[in-house]
């Protein structure tokens, strides 16, 4: 035995400090996380195929470390994975990380702000080479902490987004949807940050905001008076090409076709009609600004409008803002109301609590503008679509299918060019000669294809983040690698493991990654890219807010696991996360677990107080009726925890394996293992198969105490992680009717030595009369020992002069004749009279007509709840005394 386990298996009690690091280098050196670390017991399917397990890890982005939503999802990925894993599949659980375009760039101009400088003052290839530093960085951190929470992924198989294998499969793919027309370029409007440029619906957060209606004055061209108009952007109207009221509303018809001046200007623009116009909102009379709002942008097309822009990519007003040229469209809002009162334009201001846009990553106000973006045309989802609404994939928990439904029936174009530098760069390029545009998989083609000019340029956008994570169900896998990196997969992979098994990930990102990912994996692989879809919930602290660190209840993973341990960590946040339900995570929590594993070790000192080693349950014939029943009940637990894991209720299987080890194996089994030392053996090969379904959850405690029991070390051992899940354990439903009838046996006789005030102690004789037939030479040494009587007899009838207690299947009896009961019928007859002018008083109330119809309904309602509960204690204390021949 090496130094480090002696050392750990001579303490006290379990020291996670130092074993968990030891084992997982053990684990990972030996190659146990990769498709074939289980290859001694990998199983075959009817058509002699290897069963199969796949899932992908949804990439954390490298913006610095894992939070505790991240600890959730890979915890839950992880006891999957172990699970599958242990069950004979060939199983690959593909990890990575992503390079997230506009949130990285965002840190690293922070960092560069912080210096003094900023990226244009740098340049773009000095840029790019400090975000790849950052990359290394954040990356090295994030895998680290995986790594300290004990999660198991093929690691020799790590992908980044951004790797020579990906960008060869997003170039593959561009091209692709390129040439089928599915991605086009044209002038669209769309969400825009002036910070980080272009972004997708779902990248915009709505919030509501404390903001403006500011009602202005538009005079008629020929002098005939004004109409009012109200805005809660008073700083876009300089790119009004309209006045819009609905062709029904009969208080406007005569001014259609007239013309009003913008404020501030000698432009001219029309009274148009349109039915967007709700009549009953406001004045009934809406400016159009077809460059700076989504609504009024399709009118604008409608109509055949101008489309005035009035500030630019950076949100600067330009020369159509007149004096406020130069001014950034949010801060010129004060000196453009001011002068629009000045000059008498402004009839009045409303506070207007309104929704605003922000955007997703910096929190910028963003603006509906028209800029020229690459679009995947929303064609491209129509399969995927079609296929998951006919069940070819399904969300657990199931009502997340509404959710998408809700999302994909309205889905629009998706616009995936980013103005950034870090990222994929768009695979398009242009003819400075010809002008030809074509989208090209090689990085500097030297050539138009049109005509053979050498003049090319490429475009300079970068591709949204999540165009590249769509691919991800099958990219690492190889498609589109180019044979680039083909070190980290397989010939085979696609074939093996696509569609994926499983998705687990937080509800958050449906839309930015799981939707995205259905399309383009149905699109290029002609299927759905997963059967199964979980979707967790946050994780809150313990009053249920959400974490923020401006709330200052961040939790950390790794400080968790620093304190109480990766398995703890683990095992709280299965056990809480029931499908579809926010978890509330508190200290309670993580103290409860702790105290679990606690059980297991004081549980594996128990049996080695008796035994010094134990054999696995494979290798042993289950023989005592102790060891009969325990398998019994862990048969049970098997069939329970593979249930709930199927099935993905990882609550439900913590839950059951939390009860058969505290509550049948540690409260039962080992309290009845002090009548019948001789099953003591069988008891530790069960507890060692026990250790083995709780391997998945907590792998570290699990691995150190089956080799404790089994006298043996991990170093020069077997890992529990490579052996068999426990399945199908023999049942014994007549060991299991007996044990039922000894245990109701001990519980009545308890009870009965509680109203003799003998609970704890041990008393003669007691006795017992069976309505089921058991083998009573069995049953009695352990209810004498457990209901500590020193003789237990077994009548046919039932002894007088005795305590009873009645339960389902037997009466025991306690005989009163050797016992003083004078102290006990003195109380039990001071309840009583008490009781009696409780309920004289209740009842009194009660019958008193008029405190029933002056008093309010729920003191009545208390009142007579205190009555029933009064007479229910009556009826017990009276029975008591009966009991002992006194009234």
């Amino acid at each position: 035995m090496s130094e480090t386990t002696q050392k750990n298996n001579t303490k006290k009690g379990y020291d996670p400090k130092a074993t968990e690091d030891q084992y997982y280098k053990i684990w990972e050196e030996r190659g146990y996380f990769e498709i074939d670390g289980n290859q001694a017991i990998q199983q075959t399917d009817e058509n002699g195929k290897a069963k199969t397990f796949a899932i992908m890890m949804p990439p954390p982005n490298v913006t610095g470390s894992l939070h505790i939503g991240h600890a959730l999802t890979f915890t839950l990925q992880d006891i999957i994975t172990r699970y599958k894993r242990m069950d004979g599949y060939k199983t690959l659980w593909q990890p990575g990380t992503d390079h997230a375009g506009i949130a990285t760039q965002n840190v690293v101009e922070k960092q560069l702000l912080a210096e003094g400088t900023t990226k244009e003052a740098i340049g773009r290839e000095a840029f790019l080479e400090r975000v790849w530093k950052w990359k290394e960085y954040s990356g090295g951190t994030i895998v680290h902490q995986m790594r300290k929470l004990g999660i198991s992924p093929a690691w020799s198989r790590e992908r980044f987004t951004m790797d020579e294998g990906l960008k060869e499969a997003v170039k593959e793919a561009f091209v692709h949807l390129y040439n089928e027309g599915m991605i086009v370029q044209n002038n669209y409007m769309v969400n825009w940050c002036t910070h980080d440029g272009a972004l997708s619906d779902i990248e915009v957060e709505h919030e509501e905001v404390n903001g403006k209606f500011y009602h202005m004055n538009y005079h008629f061209a020929d002098g005939s008076g004004h109409i009012t108009v109200a805005t809660t952007r008073p700083e876009t109207y300089f790119g009004d090409t309209a006045i819009m009221v609905h062709p029904d509303d009969e208080r406007y018809k005569e001014i259609i076709g007239k013309e009003v001046i913008v404020p501030l200007t000698d432009r001219k623009i029309k009274i148009i009609a349109d039915a967007h116009v709700d009549m009953e909102f406001g004045t009934g009379i809406v400016k159009v600004t077809p460059a700076h709002d989504q609504n009024d942008y399709e009118v604008g097309k409608r109509h055949d409008l101008e489309f005035i822009t009035v500030f630019d990519e950076k949100g600067i007003l330009n020369d159509y803002c007149g004096e406020f040229a130069g001014m950034e469209r949010l801060e010129a809002r004060k000196p453009i109301v001011d002068k629009l009162e000045k000059e008498g334009y402004i009839v009045k201001i409303e506070d207007h609590v309104h929704q605003v846009g922000h955007c997703y990553r910096c929190k910028n106000i963003v603006e509906p503008y028209i800029s020229k973006q690459w679009f995947v045309r929303s064609e491209v989802a129509k399969n995927s679509i079609e296929k998951t609404y006919a069940g070819e994939a399904q969300f657990h928990p199931a009502h997340w299918l509404n959710s998408y439904r809700a999302w994909m029936d309205e889905l629009r174009d998706w616009c995936i060019s980013r103005q950034l530098w870090w990222g994929h760069r768009i695979p398009v390029f242009y003819c400075d000669e010809c002008g030809h545009q074509w989208a090209d998989k090689q990085d500097n083609p030297e050539a138009c294809p049109h005509c053979a000019s050498k003049k090319i340029h490429q475009d300079p956008d970068v591709l949204d983040t999540w165009f590249s994570s769509a691919l991800w169900a099958f990219s690492p896998l190889g498609w589109g690698n180019n044979g680039k990196m083909a070190d980290t997969y397989n010939d085979t992979d696609l074939a093996d493991f696509y569609p994926n098994s499983l998705l687990i990930t937080g509800f958050d990102i449906m839309f930015f990654w799981v939707a995205r990912m259905m399309m383009m994996g149905e699109h290029f692989m002609g299927e759905l890219p997963f059967k199964d879809i979980y979707m967790h919930a946050l994780v809150r602290d313990e009053h249920g807010a959400k974490m923020s660190k401006s709330k200052g209840n961040v939790i950390d993973p790794l400080d968790m696991v620093e304190e109480h341990s990766a398995d703890i960590i683990r095992f709280t946040l299965a056990f809480l996360a029931v499908q579809g339900r926010d978890i509330k995570l508190g200290a309670k929590n993580l103290e409860q677990f702790r105290n679990f594993t606690n059980k297991l070790y004081n549980a594996t000192n128990f049996l080695q107080m008796n035994v010094d080693t134990f054999a696995d349950l494979k290798d042993i014939e289950v023989k005592t009726p102790l060891g009969k029943y325990m398998q019994s009940r862990l048969a049970k637990a098997v069939e329970e925890v593979r249930e709930t894991l199927e099935t993905y209720k990882f609550n439900e299987a913590a839950s059951n394996l939390y009860r058969f080890v505290w509550n049948e194996f540690c409260d039962w089994g080992i309290e009845y293992s002090k009548a019948s030392k001789e099953s003591i053996a069988e008891l530790g090969a069960i507890f060692k198969e026990t250790l083995k379904m709780v391997s998945p959850f907590m792998p570290f405690i699990s691995e150190h105490l089956y080799h404790k029991l089994s006298g043996t070390e991990l170093e020069t051992g077997e890992s529990v992680m490579v052996m068999n899940f426990p399945k199908e354990v023999a049942a014994d439903e007549d060991a299991e009717a007996m044990f039922a009838i000894i245990e109701e046996a001990i519980t009545a006789i308890r009870r009965a030595k509680v109203i003799i005030d003998m609970g704890n102690s041990k008393i003669a004789k007691a006795y017992v009369k069976l309505d089921t037939k058991i083998d009573t030479d069995v049953a009695k040494p352990f209810i004498e020992k457990l209901a500590k009587v020193e003789e237990v007899e077994f009548v046919d009838a039932k002894v007088e002069n005795s305590v009873t207690d009645v339960s389902d299947n037997l009466e025991v009896y306690i005989p009163t004749e050797e016992i003083d009961l004078s102290a006990i019928i003195g109380k039990l007859s001071k309840q009583k009279e008490k009781l009696e002018k409780e309920i004289n008083k209740l009842s009194g109330m009660l019958n008193n007509e008029r405190f029933v119809a002056n008093a309010p309904e729920n003191v009545i309602a208390e009142n007579r709840q205190a009555l029933e509960d009064a007479q229910s204690k009556m009826e017990k204390v009276e029975a008591e005394l009966a009991g002992f021949g006194t009234n």
